[in-house]
């Protein structure tokens, strides 16, 4: 919902300004002069925020990337064990008694000879009977085993472990190499194993959003900063039924609209931008065409934010606004608009697209004729 809302966004972006007669291309101008009373209060809408060096400074104080594994990730590979389920095959070995090792004969593997766990969690075993070994350790598994052997051999010598691991699964889904389904085994799986189980995200693979859906529940984690920023806070330990998704990025990159040479849709998958990186890669901006304060960048906010979104406004009439910036980073989705108007002419503009947008009160339901165009 949010990738459909956010690219309707830019869509409406792309109507109104050339409805208002400011082309997406270079030397295009905002010459539309709607009537104050014609527009809503902007600032009940978004919030407009200069880039200045007390902003570089809050984004770059903000706690580092860089995080070691949590404790109770660390709690959860220490304790972990595997369960036996059904499907699983175990291998038992009773020593000085191959008889009772491997029954069928020597020439069969492990889980051709193995014990498999029937639908009701037993399995059969040669003077005890049906034994109940779903839910429970190898350990388990083996002192019950030992118990029951005693009565028939002395001191028996028993160890369990598992021939083949069918009963538990996660999946793993969306832009990796080889999708689908990953054994839960004795060995603990965490995401930064199970994506490079499944040979690594793919070249469109959008790093910067992940779902892990768990027991009707969906959390949203950042590949990216796993991964690149070795932030573990991102890391789980994955479990029987999870599912994780990597989405691609598609639609998820920025948009570079205005006076800038080359504009057009820049990819945004496994690396951030910066401001300044993202104008040098739309070609710079037109310096004959570009008003110098109108550099503007347009970022939704978070659903259930007070307001719909921000407005971030560059001047770069002196040098000193290009080092701000390279530290200005950008996010997925971001709109950079460099205009030829004036700031007052832009709020317009941001007037007319902002109502199309399902906002909340009486604004969501403002007649700016836009609605009707798509």
């Amino acid at each position: 919902m949010r990738k459909q809302t956010n690219f309707r966004l830019l869509v409406v972006l792309s109507l109104a300004l050339f409805i208002t007669g400011c082309a997406l291309a270079p030397g295009g101008d905002i010459d539309y002069e709607a009537p104050e009373s014609e527009s809503p209060d902007l600032m009940k809408i978004v919030d407009i925020k200069p880039i200045t060096p007390e902003l570089i400074w809050a984004q770059e104080t903000q706690e580092p990337p860089v995080h070691p594994v949590t404790e109770e990730l660390r709690n959860e590979l220490s304790d972990y064990e595997y369960t036996v389920g059904v499907g699983d095959v175990l291998s038992i070995v009773v020593y000085d008694h191959p008889e009772l090792t491997i029954p069928t004969g020597g020439e069969r593997s492990a889980v051709e000879a193995g014990n498999i766990v029937r639908s009701d969690g037993t399995i059969f075993y040669p003077f005890i009977g049906r034994v109940h070994v779903a839910g429970k350790t190898t350990e388990e598994i083996r002192v019950q085993l030992t118990r029951g052997l005693a009565d028939f051999l002395t001191e028996p010598q028993i160890d369990v472990f598992i021939a083949a691991f069918n009963s538990k699964r996660f999946h793993v889904t969306g832009a990796v190499a080889s999708p689908g389904s990953v054994p839960v085994t004795n060995v603990p799986l965490t995401i930064l194993d199970a994506v490079n189980e499944v040979g690594g995200p793919t070249d469109n693979a959008f790093w910067h959003e992940m779902y892990l859906f768990r027991n009707g529940t969906e959390e949203q984690l950042s590949l990216f900063s796993l991964l690149s920023e070795g932030d573990q806070r991102q890391n789980r330990l994955l479990r029987d039924g999870d599912l994780l998704h990597i989405p691609s990025d598609d639609n998820q990159g920025v948009a570079m609209l205005g006076q800038v040479r080359s504009p057009g849709n820049l990819r945004m998958n496994r690396e951030r931008l910066s401001l300044t990186d993202a104008l040098s890669r739309a070609g710079g901006v037109n310096e004959e065409t570009a008003e110098p304060s109108g550099i503007f960048v347009l970022r939704r906010n978070a659903p259930g934010a007070e307001k719909l979104a921000t407005v971030y406004q560059l001047d770069i009439s002196n040098a000193i606004a290009f080092a701000m910036a390279s530290n200005f980073q950008l996010e997925p989705q971001d709109v950079v608009y460099v205009t030829t108007a004036p700031i007052a002419r832009w709020n317009r503009v941001i007037s007319l697209l902002l109502p199309s947008v399902n906002l909340p009160g009486n604004v969501g339901n403002s007649s700016d004729g836009l609605n009707d165009l798509l």
